[in-house]
Formats: C-alpha cells, sequence, structure tokens
C-alpha cells in the first residue's frame, strides 16, 4: 500500500468508526494539531471540532441511517497534497447515496493540515 493509500484508507475508516476512543486517536493520528476540515458551509478547526464534526457525519450517516463511506478510487498526491473521491452508500450495498472528493494539503509529517470536502449531487436514478 503506497502512503497515498494508505492516508486514503485511515482517512475513511474514522468516518465508519463506531468508537468514540478510536475515532478521537485516529483523529489524533490523522489530522496536524492544527489541523481543519472544511465543506462549502463548515469550517472545524483543531481536534474537538473535527471530532465534533465527524461523530456528527458518524452518528447520522452512519450509526442512524445505515450508511457507510468509502473511497471510490485511492487518491493521488504529490508534495504536499492529495486528493481522493468518496461515496456514501447503504452498508447491506445499494446506489450511491452521496459523493464527493477531498482535497487534503499535509504538513511536513504527512498529517493533514488542511482538508477540503467537496459534495456532489447523488447520481440520477
Amino acid at each position: 500500500m503506497t502512503p497515498v493509500e494508505n492516508l486514503v484508507s485511515r482517512y475513511v475508516a474514522v468516518w465508519n468508526e463506531p468508537d468514540p476512543s478510536r475515532r478521537r486517536q485516529a483523529i489524533a493520528a490523522l489530522w496536524a494539531e492544527d489541523g481543519a476540515h472544511f465543506t462549502p458551509s463548515l469550517e472545524a478547526r483543531g481536534y474537538e471540532a473535527i471530532e465534533a464534526r465527524i461523530t456528527g457525519a458518524h452518528d447520522r450517516f452512519v450509526r442512524a441511517e445505515g450508511y457507510v463511506f468509502s473511497a471510490a478510487h485511492t487518491g493521488a498526491g504529490h508534495h504536499d497534497a492529495v486528493t481522493f473521491s468518496w461515496e456514501m452508500r447503504p452498508a447491506g450495498g445499494g446506489p450511491v447515496a452521496a459523493r464527493g472528493f477531498h482535497f487534503f494539503v499535509l504538513d511536513e509529517d504527512g498529517r493533514i493540515r488542511r482538508d477540503y470536502q467537496f459534495a456532489e449531487a447523488p447520481p440520477a436514478a
């Protein structure tokens, strides 16, 4: 597994992680201490805010609605940047309910300094 594939795999896993303690540990391992996660309508800066963002998404989409997040491809990167696409599907299988992509800016240790999420409309039925 390449470093980019490893990062993407660990990143997607944190959104599906049911255990709050393991989720918290994974966040600290993935993001730089001053890391941030951005969507068009949200800014989560620092571990506590990132944890709240991921926990909220997990509670709604994974725990309550039964979806699972996965990488749509293994990702690509060079220098201090990584990008990959993701999908959200029912855990038991089924059509894609949401998809999008992320653009990361990494720090010198390979941890996420900036995480930009872009969601796309689900495919037409």
